[in-house]
């Protein structure tokens, strides 16, 4: 039997709308948290399905909580919440992209996601996902029947297991690719998709996949 979760998402952008609608569709229990008390109830009532708003830096009731705000805020977010989150699946869909795209804001020997790891309490576990999802097109779900690819990367196999779990109920597929040092390749995906996007598809309705033959 599917087990249902409470899924926290900090953030009120195009993602946290995206997830937090399917995660309701798919009968989850979705808590919504941003700086923004306004549009945190707003998304709560645009997700539907009971969700609700909660304060900003409360500690979330979720069994998960999505990290939905950039990367260039999240850090601080972290590290506001602090405690709140210890003990807490983290999952991190951020992209550490500079805003002209020509590089990453992290420091070279680093990635996103450690750097969200090393402002995060000891005993929170992070796992990478979704980040190389278009919220558009994550809103607008299968084509074809097809399935989304969600990759994701992280070195607790009970945590990724959990995340898979969360996936799969939102009608998306899981595809891990391995520890969370993984989640570097995956930061530089959204690179590669932002490369397509602006040379060669000219607009964002694609995503990022794998294509499974025989």
């Amino acid at each position: 039997m599917r087990k249902i979760s409470t899924i926290s998402i900090i953030g009120s952008g195009g993602m946290a709308a995206a997830i937090g609608s399917l995660a309701a569709k798919a009968g989850h229990t979705v808590e919504v948290m941003s700086r923004d008390a306004a549009k945190a109830r707003a998304l709560a009532d645009q997700v539907g399905g009971g969700a609700t708003a909660a304060g900003f830096g409360a500690a979330p009731t979720g069994d998960m909580v999505i990290l939905a705000v950039p990367y260039s805020a999240v850090l601080d977010v972290v590290k506001q919440y602090g405690e709140a989150l210890a003990g807490k699946l983290l999952i991190d869909i951020t992209n550490p992209i500079k805003s002209d795209f020509t590089g990453f804001l992290t420091p070279e020997d680093s990635f996103g996601a450690q750097e969200i790891a090393k402002a995060a309490p000891a005993d929170a576990v992070i796992v990478k996902a979704f980040n190389t999802q278009n919220a558009c097109v994550l809103a607008a779900g299968p084509v074809e029947g097809r399935p989304l690819d969600v990759f994701i990367a992280g070195d607790d196999a009970q945590a990724k297991a959990r995340v898979s779990a969360f996936i799969e109920s939102v009608g998306l597929r899981p595809m891990d690719t391995g520890k969370l040092p993984m989640a570097r390749t995956l930061e530089h995906a959204c690179m590669l998709w932002l490369g397509l996007m602006i040379h060669s598809v000219k607009h964002g309705n694609f995503s990022i996949g794998v294509s499974l033959r025989g």
